[in-house]
């Protein structure tokens, strides 16, 4: 008996789902049936590799009853929600749509001498290690282009997570996708390290933790392996002073609030004009109050446990190391706060950037609000961090946002929403939230390489 890969539900502690996870000779032997099995995956038509991701998108939907509760057991997010086959299907759906004019042949040129062009051919095999905190949309952003343009996957996922990639995997095969051209693997980190450094993958696409990118770019190192890399953040939402008050606080502390504070563009930080800051923050904590903690399979229960009670007690510190410097908590610890996975919402106003608070990833329910005099105050806080996701700027003014977005550092500039993932556009980051980017045209250009064709014709 190989090591057993646990998940340990946050709703109590107990163990909801184990499997074993893949020796290395096992693993090994998958990702060669995967290797072997591209060449022929990659001949078939794209409309036909199309229809089958599709098909197998449409097979998971029709798991969602039980999808959702799963969901809630394993990583806390409340069943009222109704799971995210939504954003799953389209996000899958996006990018069906776009696959044949984004994985053409770009022309250069004809005459009667030569003919130029450049084709997209896929990697290989492609390695997906996707997170637990959106576990089915964070996957079938890779999985549905990697797939289409011609690629076998290994989707490898978080054990907080356990059951998805076995989901999914049984709803694409039983769409008929082949099995050995997508696999769903259990791999402890070693495993998943030695395999990348054997070249046993043509490209990785990693979404976690920034101390997981790194150990992606050492096990890679020298292999010259394509990765992708989704790591940390730290968002910052801005509250110009012409902007649209209760939109900007129902919004923006949704944005840091849902799924317990654990998204990847969720809002972390928020900077207020001077003028509106009292306002705000009174808005804020009303609608931070009013959130219902519980058990996240009872229906009226709005933010549930988080995912591990490790990830509480960070949060916690936190919050607490916070208020010993000076910040103010606004909100009263619920009943159902256990000290454990359970944590009340906060909102915390007296920060100041000298707080982990405002600095590092808390990746949970809190949010920090500071008062600001002017945009230049508020670009320089903003950019006042090693993470570089998404930033929400909320104004009237469609070309102030341009100006203050084109200021900061980041990946994708928001005005007047949050929190949002649209297929059409590159997902990506700067500094320590890592490099690359899914989705989009360019989703299919990184899960592709560049052929290119220089013909002389052969004239009499």
């Amino acid at each position: 008996m190989g090591h057993m890969l646990k998940c340990i539900s946050p709703i109590d502690g107990s163990m909801f789902a184990q499997r074993e996870a893949l020796s290395l000779d096992a693993a090994t032997q998958a990702a060669t049936r995967a290797r072997a099995a591209q060449p022929g995956w990659a001949a078939r038509p794209l409309q036909e590799r199309i229809d089958l991701v599709m098909a197998g998108v449409a097979a998971v939907g029709e798991m969602n009853d039980q999808i959702v509760p799963e969901l809630a057991q394993m990583m806390g997010r409340p069943v009222r929600y109704g799971g995210e086959f939504g954003g799953f299907e389209e996000r899958a759906s996006h990018m069906a749509s776009i696959a044949r004019e984004a994985l053409a042949d770009i022309a250069v040129g004809e005459d009667s001498v030569f003919k130029r062009y450049i084709k997209r051919v896929p990697h290989g095999v492609v390695l997906v290690v996707a997170p637990w905190n959106y576990p089915y949309m964070t996957a079938i952003n890779t999985v549905a282009p990697a797939l289409i343009a011609g690629n076998t996957v290994l989707l490898k996922h978080a054990t907080q997570t356990l059951l998805v990639g076995e989901r999914m995997a049984q709803a694409f095969h039983h769409a008929g996708v082949p099995e050995d051209v997508f696999q769903n693997v259990f791999l402890e980190h070693d495993t998943t390290s030695r395999l990348i450094a054997e070249r046993a993958f043509n490209f990785v696409n990693f979404t976690g933790s920034v101390n997981g990118g790194r150990a992606m770019e050492q096990a890679a190192a020298g292999t010259f392996t394509g990765l992708g890399l989704e790591l940390g953040g730290k968002d910052p939402g801005y509250v110009m002073e012409d902007a649209d008050l209760d939109a900007a606080a129902d919004t923006l502390i949704g944005a840091a609030m849902f799924n317990s504070g654990q998204c990847c563009c969720g809002i972390e930080r928020i900077y207020v004009h001077a003028s509106l800051f009292d306002a705000f923050v009174e808005k804020a904590v009303a609608i931070a109050d009013a959130y219902r903690l519980g058990n996240p399979l009872a229906p009226e229960t709005d933010i549930g446990p988080m995912a591990h009670i490790r990830f509480a007690e960070e949060v916690r510190a936190q919050i607490n190391e916070a208020v010993a410097a000076g910040a103010k908590a606004h909100i009263t610890p619920k009943p159902e706060d256990d000290g454990g996975a359970y944590l009340t919402p906060q909102i915390l106003t007296n920060v100041t950037h000298d707080m982990r608070i405002m600095r590092e990833e808390s990746f949970g329910p809190v949010v920090g609000i500071m008062q600001v005099d002017d945009d230049d105050e508020a670009i320089r806080l903003m950019n006042d961090s090693p993470f570089g996701l998404t930033a929400s700027l909320w104004t009237a003014d469609l070309a102030r946002a341009q100006r203050v977005g084109d200021r900061i550092e980041t990946g994708t500039i928001f005005m007047n929403r949050a929190d949002y993932l649209d297929p059409g556009l590159c997902w990506t980051g700067c500094k320590d939230t890592g490099r690359g980017g899914g989705l989009s045209v360019i989703g299919y250009h990184n899960l592709t390489r560049p052929k290119s064709y220089h013909l002389k014709k052969v004239t009499t």
